[in-house]
C-alpha cells in the first residue's frame, strides 16, 4: 500500500501484515501466601489486598512476542519507544507517559503523542533515532514485517512484536503490556471496559434474526477490504453483520464485479482518506461503474466512520464496534 500514494491513510497500511499471534506470558502475577500469620483482618479487606498483590508485576517476567521471541523483564522498562499507532495508544492508556521516549510519525492520538520525539514510519522507522533513544523495549504492531523487525534486532534493538487477528489478541496485548511495565491494575480496568462495550454491543444486535442480518462491505483504503480471519472482520460479525469480503481472507485488494454482485446493504469506509485527486472515499466509492445498483450506495447506506477507531487494534477497538453497529443497525442504537 505504500505505492498508492494517497494524501491520508494515518497508519491504516499497518493493516496487511499476515504473521500469527503468539503470546505466551511466564513467570508473572504471582500470588504470595502468609500462611500461620494469625491474621484477623476481615475476609473482604484480606482478598483486595491480596487482589493488588497479585496484580503488581514479579520480575523477572518473561513473555514472548508474535514472532516466537522471548523477553526476560528484570523490572519494568523505564524508557518505552512505540513505532506502531495501536501500541502508542495502548501505552498511553495505561498511564506511560513519562516513560514513552518515542512514537512513529504517524502516532496522533493521544494529544501527548503529538509532542513525543518522532522514530519515523510504521513499515521501516528510523533506525538511528530508535537506537539514540537508548529504549529497554521497542513496540511495534501488524505494520511491520517480520523481516524488518529482524533487521533492527541485528542492529541490536530489543522490538517486541504484536499482530492481534481479533479483539481478544488486543485484550491480550493489553494485559500483556500491563505486566512487562507493571501497570497491571490499568491494564485490567481498560479489558473491563472493552468487555463492556462488546457486551452491550452483542446484547443490542443478539435478536437480529440470521436471516435478517445485513450484508457489509468495508474499505479502509481504496481499493482495498479485509476477509475472515482480521479483527476488523471479526468487528462487522460482532455487530450482527455479515461481511461480504469474508469468501476471502485476510486483506485483500476487491474484486468490483464482486462487490456488485453480493450487493451489500451498507457500505463502510473511512472517513478521512483523500486520494491525489482530492476525492473523498465515498466519492471513489460511488463512482465506480455499477455501483450505483448496489443497494447500499441506492439507499445512501454509505457511511464513513473515524478510520483511527475502525482500523487500529488499539484500546479504542471497542469504540470502533460501537460505531460500526451503530452504522449497520442504527434503529437499535438510538
Amino acid at each position: 500500500m505504500n505505492t498508492m500514494n494517497f494524501k491520508t491513510w494515518k497508519g491504516v497500511a499497518s493493516l496487511l501484515s499476515a504473521a500469527m499471534l503468539a503470546l505466551t506470558l511466564a513467570g508473572c502475577g504471582t500470588t504470595t501466601t502468609n500462611e500461620g500469620t494469625g491474621s484477623s483482618q476481615p475476609a473482604q479487606e484480606q482478598s483486595q489486598e491480596q487482589a493488588q498483590t497479585d496484580l503488581k508485576t514479579q520480575y523477572p517476567l518473561t513473555v514472548t512476542d508474535a514472532t516466537g521471541e522471548s523477553f526476560t523483564f528484570d523490572k519494568a522498562p523505564a524508557k518505552i519507544v512505540s513505532v506502531s499507532p495501536a501500541e502508542t495508544e495502548s501505552l498511553f492508556a495505561l498511564g506511560l507517559d513519562e516513560q514513552i521516549v518515542g512514537v512513529s510519525d504517524y502516532d496522533d492520538y493521544p494529544e501527548a503523542a503529538t509532542k513525543k520525539p518522532k522514530m519515523g514510519g510504521i513499515t521501516k522507522p528510523n533506525e538511528e533515532s530508535i537506537i539514540a533513544a537508548e529504549a529497554d523495549i521497542v513496540f511495534t504492531g501488524i505494520s511491520m514485517s517480520e523481516e524488518s523487525v529482524k533487521k533492527l534486532r541485528d542492529l541490536g534493538i530489543t522490538i517486541f512484536k504484536t499482530d492481534p487477528k481479533s479483539v481478544d489478541d488486543v485484550m491480550n496485548n493489553i494485559e500483556t503490556f500491563g505486566k512487562i511495565t507493571d501497570h497491571q491494575e490499568k491494564a485490567q480496568e481498560i479489558i473491563t471496559q472493552m468487555k463492556q462495550d462488546v457486551a452491550d454491543v452483542t446484547e443490542a444486535v443478539k435478536a437480529v434474526k440470521a436471516e435478517e442480518k445485513k450484508k457489509v462491505y468495508v474499505e479502509f483504503s481504496p481499493g482495498w477490504t479485509v476477509g475472515k480471519g482480521e479483527f476488523m472482520d471479526e468487528l462487522i460479525t460482532l455487530a450482527g453483520g455479515n461481511n461480504v469480503a469474508s469468501d476471502l481472507t485476510g486483506w485483500n485488494q476487491i474484486n468490483e464485479e464482486n462487490i456488485i454482485a453480493s450487493n451489500p446493504d451498507v457500505i463502510l469506509y473511512a472517513n478521512d482518506v483523500i486520494d491525489e485527486n482530492s476525492k473523498t472515499l465515498d466519492q471513489i466509492i460511488k463512482a465506480r461503474s455499477g455501483w450505483d445498483q448496489i443497494t447500499a450506495v441506492k439507499n445512501d447506506a454509505v457511511i464513513g466512520l473515524d478510520a483511527n477507531l475502525l482500523s487500529r487494534p488499539g484500546p479504542r477497538v471497542t469504540q470502533g464496534l460501537k460505531e460500526v453497529a451503530k452504522a449497520i443497525y442504527p434503529e437499535l442504537f438510538k
